[in-house]
C-alpha cells in the first residue's frame, strides 16, 4: 500500500539534529523523497548516513542566515527531484538563557539572523516553487514560547512569535496558488537541547529543573521527537488539506491555562 507522501518531496531544515532525524524517517517511510538541510555538513553527512537505507534523501550544507544559500538549496532540491512539496522550516537555535537586561546586540543578531531571518528566506525561496505547482505544504517550527511569554528565553520568545507573524502572512498570500502554512508550537521536547538548559539554569542539580518544567505540563511530562514528528506528518499529507494559517500546539496541555 502506497505511503501517504507517495512520490513527493520534503525538504527539512536544521535537518541533522534529532527532530529532523525523527521526521525525515517518518517521511521517508510514508513514501516520501527527503532533502536534509544544516550548516553542520559532519552532522548531516552523519545524519544521511543512518537514513539512505530508509529511502531517497540528500544532504545539502547551507547557512540559513544567507540568501545565496537558500536560493542555492532550494535550486538544487529542484534541480534533483523538480518539484517540492513539503517544506518543514524547523532550524533554530535556543540561545543565551538569562534575563533580558542581561542579553547583548550580539545575542539579538545571532539568534534573529537563524530563527527569523532563515525561516523568512526559506520561505521567500519555497513559495514561488509551489506556486508554480498550485500545492505544497509549508511548516514552520516555532515553540509554545511563541503563544506566551519565556522569563529567561526573552530573545528566544520573541523570535518564535516572529515565526507566527511570518506564518500567518504568508497563508494569506498564499492561498491563492493553494499552498497551505502552519505553525507548530512544541512544548519541552526530551532533548539534548533541554539537558543543556537544565544543566545551565542548575548545574549541581539538573534533574530539579526538569520536574520543576514537568510540572507546568498537566501531562507531567516532555514532548518527544516521535510525537512531534506525527503532527508533521498530518500537516505534510492531504489529511489537513483545509487547514492553513494555523498555530498548532503539541504542548501536553500548557496552552489550556
Amino acid at each position: 500500500m502506497a505511503g501517504r507522501l507517495e512520490g513527493k518531496v520534503a525538504v527539512i531544515t536544521g535537518g541533522a539534529g534529532a527532530l529532523g532525524r525523527n521526521v525525515a524517517e517518518l517521511l521517508l517511510h510514508e513514501g516520501a523523497k527527503v532533502a536534509l538541510v544544516d550548516i553542520n555538513e559532519q552532522a548531516l553527512k552523519e545524519q544521511v548516513s543512518r537514513l539512505e537505507n530508509k529511502g531517497q534523501v540528500i544532504g545539502l550544507t547551507s547557512d540559513l542566515s544567507s540568501e545565496k544559500d537558500v536560493a542555492a538549496y532550494v535550486g538544487q532540491v529542484v534541480e534533483n527531484w523538480g518539484r517540492i512539496d513539503v517544506f518543514l522550516n524547523n532550524a533554530g537555535i535556543i540561545g543565551k538563557v538569562a534575563p533580558l537586561i542581561e542579553q547583548t546586540m550580539e545575542d539579538f543578531e545571532s539568534m534573529f539572523n537563524i530563527n527569523v531571518k532563515g525561516v523568512f528566506l526559506g520561505l521567500k525561496h519555497v513559495l514561488p516553487i509551489m506556486a508554480a505547482q498550485k500545492s505544497g505544504s509549508i511548516i514552520n517550527t516555532s515553540s509554545v514560547s511563541g503563544l506566551m511569554g519565556s522569563s529567561g528565553n526573552s530573545l528566544y520568545s520573541a523570535s518564535k512569535h516572529a515565526v507566527v507573524g511570518l506564518t500567518k502572512t504568508a497563508a494569506l498570500e498564499a492561498a491563492r496558488d493553494s499552498v497551505r502554512v502552519n505553525s507548530i508550537h512544541p512544548a519541552p521536547l526530551d532533548s539534548e537541547m533541554m539537558k543543556k538548559i537544565e544543566e545551565t539554569l542548575n548545574q549541581e542539580d539538573p534533574s530539579a529543573v526538569r520536574n520543576n518544567i514537568s510540572s507546568r505540563i498537566p501531562l507531567g511530562r516532555y514532548g518527544s521527537m516521535e510525537e512531534v514528528a506525527k503532527l508533521v506528518l498530518f500537516l505534510a499529507s492531504d489529511d489537513s488539506e483545509f487547514i492553513t494559517g494555523s498555530q498548532y500546539r503539541i504542548d501536553g496541555g500548557m496552552g489550556a491555562r
